[in-house]
């Protein structure tokens, strides 16, 4: 009673609050490209949104496949709405996301993509209403997606309710490029500028730092948070930009350098197979961009779904290729060097990632095969990612791990999906209880536990953890990365042994950084 009380009491300040800032003035903030005008909702009062910012010119015409040059100059700009999603498709073949939780969609909650368009270069700012007498900790978020599809328009993947309850950070999550617009890996680029999509993200980061003060951010706080291939972004990022980072910290959930999603394309066929279909055929690598930068770029992605969805060869892949500019091809080898920023790390996965990866069937599929490929393509690289920073660094950089367990059934409609791939985000969003239902206790629970964590370790570099005995590596015996906490296994948090699943991974051949075994 006393802490329903205390809720009820501390909502009625901040309403109150609220109200005396009715002329709307915290709702228009200067940055450096013009006024952007925000706006509320009634569902979040004490959240400012400013929806849709570009931070880059719209890459058209012949800035397609190009990379991203820095927005233009715009006046004043009503940011009041989602702005469209860069150019994908779905699949339409059954999937969980499309069968069971299409609130990872974009734009709503059925098979479509939502608005999409080319020009998409936007990001979204969410913050709190009331100011702050400190500059507030800034968390940038990168979606995943398979460097394929994905983007901030997403129900799951708002953070306006976060931030209503927590009230002492801000949210900036950004659209970047991928498949084909994002990596085209076409011949006539030169080598270093075929992963735009990569380089998308530099500059969406290079935006915050330069107007996040102005939306009552602190520049010098700024930690990238980025699930599955969000995090394999940042992971690349961390190791381009090792000098000059720009973040205080990163955040990967289910991603990192060691899971390879990468297209193994040398002789630049599928851009020219793609190529072929549009009219762009038996030209020179010159001649041959120039003609897809005058393609239609709707059709382009129809052809691509239309080939992939039926399984066709070649599969006409488009992903992030190593260039040895922007993705490398040995990270073990770059961490032993040294060659990554020195950034704190909180790295982890779910129990049940390969449920997702394994043909879809509505009563659960193989289990066994989805329990390898959880081991396979998630466990064992997270941990190798956290030695490998151990390894770079010789333990004087915090690295933490976590594993996501909860079994929630408005997150996880099917009791076989459990912990799924992604299944953390709608956790840490407050977004959990959006459809099937009201959470359980134990789940907003965990769901507040993981939200303070997040913000903890942005906010203090990961110099302080909310959750007792959470080591990292630095301490002694603490070899493999820190004690790993569990979220949502029957308690909000709690300490785990991993040892039995770390030696799995090396009995399966995982090669461990920073030792021999």
């Amino acid at each position: 009673m006393r802490l329903y009380l205390a809720t009820l009491l501390a909502a009625s300040v901040c309403i109150s609050a609220i109200d005396a800032l009715a002329d709307n003035g915290d709702l228009s903030v200067q940055t450096k490209g013009g006024v952007v005008h925000g706006t509320i909702d009634s569902a979040t009062p004490a959240v400012r949104q400013f929806l849709g910012i570009p931070y880059a010119r719209p890459p058209v015409e012949n800035l397609r496949f190009a990379p991203p040059q820095p927005a233009l100059p715009f006046g004043e700009l009503e940011a009041k709405q989602m702005p469209p999603s860069c150019m994908q498709y779905m699949s339409l073949l059954p999937n969980i996301y499309t069968r069971e939780v299409p609130e990872f969609n974009l734009g709503g909650f059925n098979e479509t993509t939502g608005p999409i368009s080319e020009d998409c270069l936007f990001l979204s700012v969410w913050a709190p209403r009331l100011k702050s007498k400190k500059k507030l900790p800034v968390i940038i978020f990168f979606y995943g997606g398979a460097f394929t599809v994905g983007g901030i328009n997403a129900p799951y993947l708002v953070p306006s309710n976060w931030i209503q309850r927590t009230q002492n950070h801000i949210v900036v999550a950004f659209n970047h490029r991928d498949n084909i617009v994002g990596y085209p890996n076409a011949a006539g680029l030169p080598p270093d500028k075929q992963n735009v999509g990569l380089l998308d993200a530099r500059l969406a980061v290079e935006w915050v730092r330069d107007n996040i003060g102005a939306f009552g951010g602190d520049p010098e706080r700024i930690g990238l948070w980025g699930q599955s291939s969000g995090g394999i972004i940042i992971s690349y990022y961390s190791y381009v930009y090792r000098e000059d980072p720009i973040a205080n910290s990163v955040i990967l959930a289910s991603g990192n350098e060691f899971i390879d999603i990468l297209s193994h394309d040398p002789t630049h066929g599928n851009f020219t197979f793609v190529a072929s279909h549009f009219g762009c055929g038996n030209l020179n690598p010159a001649d041959e961009l120039a003609c897809m930068r005058r393609a239609d770029v709707g059709q382009i992605e129809d052809f691509l779904r239309a080939h992939g969805d039926v399984g066709r060869t070649p599969p006409a892949f488009f992903s992030a290729v190593i260039d040895e500019h922007t993705v490398f091809a040995d990270y073990a080898s770059l961490a032993r060097a040294g060659r990554i920023a020195r950034l704190p790390a909180l790295i982890g996965s779910n129990a049940q990632e390969g449920i997702t990866f394994i043909p879809y069937d509505p009563n659960g599929g193989d289990l066994a095969l989805a329990d390898q490929m959880t081991m396979t393509f998630f466990f064992c690289p997270t941990y190798q990612a956290a030695r490998a920073r151990i390894a770079a660094h010789g333990g004087d950089v915090p690295v933490y791990r976590y594993l996501y367990a909860g079994n929630f059934s408005n997150v996880s409609p099917k009791g076989w999906m459990g912990a799924y791939h992604g299944a953390e985000e709608p956790m840490v969003f407050e977004t959990h209880s959006l459809v099937r239902g009201e959470s359980t206790a134990l789940q907003r629970k965990t769901a507040h536990a993981m939200q303070d964590a997040w913000v903890s370790f942005v906010a203090t570099a990961g110099r302080r953890m909310t959750v007792e005995g959470w080591g990292a590596k630095g301490e002694e015996g603490l070899v493999d990365g820190g004690r790993v906490v569990e979220f949502g296994n029957g308690v909000p948090a709690r300490l785990v042994d991993t040892s039995e699943l770390e030696k799995q991974c090396r009995e399966m051949g995982i090669s461990l950084v920073n030792g021999s075994d």
